[in-house]
């Protein structure tokens, strides 16, 4: 359960992209706090089974929407989250167009919402706005360094726009906005096939495999705990403040050392494998985030270790579910698992993204 400021003075939230693995964390966390929630997603990244254990929560209602059409939300709503977007470089690169679609018009439209319902507005953006940064940490004021026509630029820019759209509903209709810049993020529910470093090395330990790192593995990222993140976004939101604000873990770490402590955690003797590494590919990635403790008393409390821990056992359990499922399913019809879990490899050729 994240550290939140109980009770948060919300009745009702939408939260767009809440099947998705940040949305889906939230969403819980806001039924925990005494919130209804309305969660919004077209299942283009995201799945419902991120959301089938708050199936049965009278709180809790699903929607299967595209918030790049026309959303009307009927009733009173006083917080809208907009976390709908394609946020693993698997499915940035596959899904180009829809990235900047949802960046863009999705936007617009839960704006729209917020405007329509008199809400507070908070905009899921991200450390990519930084860019390979040429500032080092990565402070609020810092206005980054990106390559608008690279691989990653249809993420980086979608986002960038979205801050930039936000910031005009906010000077021009009032709509009480807030954006967070969400650095590098982890735990359960996360996809096994989707690209980023932490899922792909866990998958890889737990099947025996080479870990892969990309390039030397000397790039460094600062990685959070979902639950310590879902606390700061949802004190931002609680906290009127307009952003925008960095919420990560400030504690830094190379990628090959994440690898070596994965390895370690997964009790597995894969060796590491040096892979070629992405184009505009961040050498450093750590957020400053004097801003967030100052306003909201907020810092990451769980540990690498432990937060380690909590996910390489999550994978491990749903490894066995899946195995369990496919062989009663083999015993019983031709059909196939109908776990979510992907385990597949990305069908992109991707190096895994921290």
């Amino acid at each position: 359960m994240p550290d939140l400021p109980l009770p948060l003075d919300f009745r009702r939230a939408v939260v767009t992209g809440g099947a998705g693995f940040l949305g889906s964390h939230l969403c819980e966390a806001l039924l925990d706090a005494g919130v209804e929630v309305v969660c919004l997603d077209s299942f283009l990244t995201g799945t419902p089974a991120n959301v089938a254990h708050l199936m049965e929560h009278p709180g809790f209602h699903l929607r299967r929407c595209d918030i790049t059409e026309y959303v009307h939300v009927p009733g009173p709503v006083d917080l809208v989250l907009h976390f709908a977007s394609p946020a693993s470089p698997v499915d940035y690169l596959k899904l180009p167009l829809e990235t900047l679609k949802v960046g863009a018009t999705g936007t617009w439209h839960a704006l729209g919402l917020a405007k329509e319902k008199q809400a507070r507005f908070v905009l899921a953006s991200t450390s990519e706005t930084y860019g390979d940064p040429q500032v080092h940490p990565q402070p609020e004021t810092y206005w980054g360094h990106v390559n608008p026509v690279g691989p990653r630029g249809v993420y980086d820019e979608s986002k960038r726009y979205a801050e930039a759209l936000t910031t005009a509903y906010r000077t021009t209709h009032g709509v009480d906005t807030a954006i967070v810049r969400i650095f590098n993020t982890y735990g359960p529910r996360m996809r096994a096939a989707d690209g980023r470093a932490i899922p792909t090395f866990i998958r890889q330990a737990l099947a025996g495999e080479p870990v892969t790192v990309a390039g030397d593995g000397e790039q460094t990222r600062s990685i959070c705990y979902v639950s310590d993140l879902v606390a700061g976004i949802l004190q931002l939101a609680a906290s009127g403040h307009s952003g925008p604000m960095n919420i990560g873990n400030p504690w830094e770490l190379s990628v090959k050392a994440i690898a070596q402590d994965v390895i370690a955690a997964a009790g597995s003797d894969s060796p590491i494998e040096f892979v070629g590494r992405p184009v505009d590919d961040p050498q450093v990635r750590r957020p400053d985030t004097t801003l967030a403790r100052s306003v909201l008393g907020w810092e990451p409390r769980v540990s690498w270790a432990d937060g380690l821990a909590r996910t390489v056992q999550w994978f491990r359990d749903e490894l066995a579910a899946a195995a369990q499922e496919e062989a009663h399913s083999s015993a019983t019809t031709s059909g196939t698992t109908s776990r979510t879990l992907d385990l597949r490899e990305p069908s992109e050729a991707v190096p895994p993204v921290a």
